[in-house]
């Protein structure tokens, strides 16, 4: 093999490496059946959200996920697949969930989230889940909560004893 097409598959390797070890999450799904307008609606809405999506040769996200450790993922890199790499846990299952309810010819296979292998019910699952401002939103709700009815508490005392007090004659 040429050498300079070795070092360029070494770098796609890198490259590819690169985007899964630096991303919260990682979804690989099978796009097969996909028309042009679907696969340019599904990349639009990925965009939105600041999730890139490319579509590699298996071989060298093979070659990438064996670097990082992730030997599960292999089972997944079967057939035409893409992968979508997110700065965040959720967003990239949440959209590709979505978008694959829809159109049945997107199947997700399984992903990395946070380190760790996932199959596909596990994607599944994390993309029923709020993306990260929307669980800190609801945390601070709970955290918000004690202290507010506390603070009305306290109100209603102290109106109370500021009322007049009536005698009766």
């Amino acid at each position: 093999m040429n050498q300079q097409v070795l070092e360029q598959k070494k770098q796609l390797v890198e490259e590819i490496a690169g985007k899964m070890g630096d991303a919260a999450s990682t979804v690989v799904v099978e796009y097969r059946g996909l028309s042009v307008a679907e696969l340019t609606e599904l990349r639009r809405q990925l965009r939105e959200e600041n999730i890139e999506f490319n579509v590699f040769k298996n071989t060298m996200v093979q070659r990438a996920s064996e670097k990082l450790g992730y030997d599960e993922l292999m089972d997944a890199l079967k057939g035409p697949n893409a992968i979508a790499t997110s700065a965040d846990e959720v967003n990239a299952s949440r959209i590709l969930c979505k978008f694959a309810r829809k159109h049945d010819k997107l199947v997700v296979k399984g992903g990395v989230v946070s380190g760790k292998v996932v199959n596909a019910d596990e994607v599944r699952e994390l993309s029923k889940l709020p993306n990260k401002e929307g669980m800190l939103s609801m945390l601070l709700s709970c955290l918000q909560s004690p202290v507010r009815q506390f603070a009305a508490t306290v109100k209603a005392i102290a109106d109370k004893d500021a009322e007049p007090a009536t005698e009766a004659n």
